[in-house]
């Protein structure tokens, strides 16, 4: 496979290596039609807790998904070894495998050439993330962290740190071919005290690497830890939650995930209207709210195309409140007569990951703007363990973690102890009082911090 290189260092395939490639692999093909999706790119993270390293890697690979379609039959074959004998190995296995599965009769013909959004996801700083570098970002994580709880004794630092560069490539024998390179980074810090009373955790991603902060991530994650020592009970219920930006960011994109226009035209989704139809054109949400896709954005930089290929553009789901449009997939736009939005294959239509990012503009207060607002709450750092209880209204539960505060008087006074949660985000996004400004919660989703009224604080948990 190395060969396959422009040079020994080189992290993975050009585009016109990945063009070469998939050329001669169509070049094998005999169905009626065959899709390559080809991941080429190289990982590496280093892993530390007690403060100090406990693993570091790195992995370069490219892999090979050869999708052949026979009839109205699919399926498909993967390989990493990427020599002709192999690549005929697996063209071969796909087309058996495909005259051996049952008819699909949702299944749609394979691209032919599209035009794409130019998107520049891909940094250089990023890419050059050698050990040595990882080592010394992990050190200012450290260091910054045991600086900051160094009134509480010996304070245990882990996390974890991954960066990866890469491009991926699709190509079909109906002369489609798209190719995207990107990069991305993460940086987790957890903290505890010694007394293993306080926990506390930050976490910073984006494609760049120079726009992270790995000190002001350890300093902010044991500040956590120190201030939640000692954690007191406060009664379960419906209080004014104030969520910091990663919270609302595990529970909004779970409203995006939802807007499938099949199972909102099916009547299976709280998009769907009583007695048939959809919300679209409906008030759904607060007016403050809006929830676009844009893999151009500077914010998101996502990958332009969907596992099939499809162009991915700017899409406003929801504008100031109201239910602007739902997902589509090729499938079910050519049965309803709607324009197809793109998503993935198969009849679902769901975003999975988002794709072409996820954005909600935010408004102008700092986080510590929203606290100085709540009268009597609860702030939330960050959610765990969290899980869908029924797929139609979008109930959702799980458990606070690593800094839970109660509020009074617009002051933080007090850490108390961890909450389970129930909470629909589209219910809650009815019930916001303030939303401050946006800030990046992962690679390719901007979130803003909230604060909500009346969330269901279910019950107590003990974990810290």
């Amino acid at each position: 496979m190395r060969s396959l290189f422009q040079n020994a260092d080189a992290p993975f395939l050009t585009r016109d290596q990945a063009k070469s490639l998939t050329d001669r692999v169509l070049g094998m093909a005999k169905a009626d039609e065959t899709r390559l999706t080809l991941n080429t790119g190289w990982s590496g993270n280093t892993r530390f807790a007690g403060a100090e390293i406990t693993t570091s890697g790195g992995i370069t690979d490219t892999s090979l998904t050869v999708t052949s379609t026979v009839g109205k039959r699919r399926a498909s074959a993967t390989t990493n070894v990427l020599d002709d004998a192999s690549l005929r190995r697996t063209v071969d296995l796909a087309e058996r495998l495909a005259r051996l599965s049952p008819e699909d009769p949702e299944l749609m013909p394979e691209l032919g050439p599209q035009r794409y959004l130019t998107v520049n996801a891909y940094v250089d700083a990023t890419a050059a993330l050698t050990p040595e570098a990882r080592s010394e970002a992990v050190k200012k994580a450290v260091d910054a962290a045991r600086d900051a709880g160094r009134a509480t004794g010996d304070m245990f630092v882990a996390g974890f740190l991954e960066a990866n560069a890469g491009a991926t490539c699709l190509a079909t024998s109906r002369g489609l071919f798209a190719y995207h390179p990107s990069t991305d980074v993460s940086l987790g810090v957890t903290a505890r005290t010694p007394d293993a009373t306080g926990s506390g955790w930050s976490q910073g991603a984006a494609r760049n690497w120079t726009l992270l902060d790995p000190a002001a991530l350890g300093r902010r994650a044991a500040e956590k830890a120190v201030a939640s020592r000692n954690p007191v009970a406060m009664e379960p219920g419906m209080h004014t939650a104030v969520l910091e930006a990663a919270g609302v960011a595990q529970l909004v994109p779970s409203v995006a995930g939802a807007l499938n226009a099949r199972n909102a035209d099916e009547g299976r989704s709280g998009f769907s209207k009583p007695g048939g139809g959809t919300k679209v054109g409906e008030k759904i949400v607060d007016a403050r709210v809006t929830l676009f896709s844009d893999p151009a954005d500077p914010d998101l930089l996502a990958q332009p195309f969907d596992a099939d290929g499809f162009p991915l553009a700017r899409r406003v789901w929801i504008e100031n409140g109201v239910l602007k449009q739902l997902a589509y997939t090729r499938f079910w736009a050519q049965k309803q007569g709607k324009e197809a939005t793109g998503g993935g294959g198969g009849g679902g239509g769901g975003f999975g990951g988002t794709p072409g990012g996820l954005k909600f503009p935010g408004g102008s207060q700092s986080l510590d703007q929203l606290i100085a607002g709540c009268q009597r709450g609860v702030l939330v750092t960050h959610f765990f363990y969290t899980n869908v209880l029924d797929a139609r209204s979008g109930l959702m539960t799980g458990l606070t973690r690593d800094g839970t505060f109660l509020v009074e008087g617009g002051k933080i006074v007090r850490a108390v102890k961890n909450f389970r949660w129930n909470e629909a985000p589209l219910i809650m996004l009815n019930k916001i009082e303030e939303i401050g400004r946006s800030e990046r919660t992962r690679v390719g989703q901007v979130m803003p911090p909230m604060r909500v009224k009346d969330f269901n604080f279910a019950s107590l948990s003990d974990a810290v």
